[in-house]
């Protein structure tokens, strides 16, 4: 049996991920088994398994024994990592600054509550109860950047509408940059996570409320902070 090499895998995880898509698989959706995508894709089935377990340890899917393999990321922002040119994608990320991916996250997400308000489920209103919580446990910069990151995710799952979860991916993978991390570790202090986390919550009592409008203002006043406080820590 040939063994693949690491770019091999890659190239096969991405395949993967087109396929998911073309589906019009999002967050959270199942995949097709490991015997159906060797045939669907006319792929080894030693192939799909090692690109399934590259997608889990890059936190790309889970693998529950039993029950199968989910999609934790939309699967067209996923896709950005794993195409044939990494060092091209990674340029290109690095090309769109943190003013930009700020000046992006403005425009969409305020306006994407909306449609939250109306479509988030019980088990929505869960999720993102859980991602508040962990913010206000978090111990350190790398934790509460997780947690917020699960926080702003989970408010746009919230909105059931692939076209917005696929239209954020692209933001969220944006905002994943090097310069962006630099920046906010620069100026990291408890102070500054404890008053992001008390934004979350107004954000989601507001949600939680069914206020529409309540929960626009929040998130444009919590974006307004982090806009001001990445500004603050740029190097001159």
């Amino acid at each position: 049996m040939q063994t693949l090499s690491k770019n091999q895998i890659r190239d096969v995880a991405a395949i993967l991920l087109r396929d998911a898509a073309q589906r019009g698989l999002e967050t959270g959706s199942q995949l097709p088994t490991e015997r159906s995508l060797a045939d669907t894709l006319n792929l080894s089935r030693s192939a799909v398994r090692s690109a399934l377990s590259l997608l889990e340890a890059e936190d790309v899917v889970s693998r529950e024994v039993g029950r199968g393999t989910y999609l934790k990321h939309d699967p067209v922002a996923a896709m950005v990592n794993f195409e044939d040119d990494p060092s091209s994608l990674q340029s290109m990320l690095n090309d769109i600054g943190p003013s930009d991916v700020m000046a992006a996250r403005q425009a969409f997400e305020p306006m994407a509550l909306f449609v939250a308000v109306i479509e988030a489920t019980e088990s929505d209103f869960e999720e993102i109860a859980k991602t508040v919580d962990a913010c206000e446990q978090a111990r350190d910069y790398d934790e509460f950047e997780m947690c917020d990151l699960a926080f702003h995710r989970t408010l746009m799952n919230a909105t059931h509408n692939s076209l917005l979860l696929r239209m954020y991916g692209l933001i969220e993978t944006a905002r994943k940059s090097d310069l962006w991390g630099t920046m906010k570790r620069r100026g990291d202090s408890y102070e500054r996570r404890h008053h992001s986390y008390l934004q979350h919550v107004k954000i989601y009592e507001a949600l939680r409320n069914r206020d529409g409008r309540g929960a626009q203002e929040a998130m444009a006043e919590h974006l307004e902070y982090v806009a001001n406080f990445l500004r603050a820590n740029v190097r001159n």
